[in-house]
């Protein structure tokens, strides 16, 4: 039974330009760095960003991260915009929240996820 996230891994080909993104861009604490393996903090998640072997080649899909902004999903949305991510498709409008996916740096899925209101 699991008890909970310890770490989720996000595979990376450029680290630099990885920890440049989840750093400055989307502005978690990076706990420590490294050539094949970094560490961020995101609220009390690890977030390890971890270097493709050469072997592995370029891939798509993968590990999907969910990020709830600090503020609202739209106020997050032109701050992210404004730094240049580029968001994939309209936001999307479900009974349990809205979501609003978009890329890393190295082609990972990740979305804002904003609950509904109440």
């Amino acid at each position: 039974m699991a008890s909970g996230v310890a770490t989720v891994w996000m595979p990376v080909d450029d680290m630099s330009r990885a920890l440049k993104f989840y750093g400055e861009t989307l502005g978690l604490k990076v706990k420590s760095e490294g050539e094949d393996w970094s560490e961020l903090d995101a609220n009390g998640v690890s977030i390890g960003l971890n270097g493709r072997e050469e072997t592995h080649g370029e891939h798509t899909g993968g590990a999907v991260l969910t990020l709830q902004p600090d503020g609202t999903l739209y106020d997050e949305l032109v701050r992210l915009t404004d730094a240049g991510v580029t968001f994939v498709g309209e936001v999307s409008e479900h009974p349990w929240g809205r979501i609003a996916a978009f890329k890393d740096s190295e082609g990972n899925d990740l979305q804002l996820f904003e609950p509904p209101s109440e």
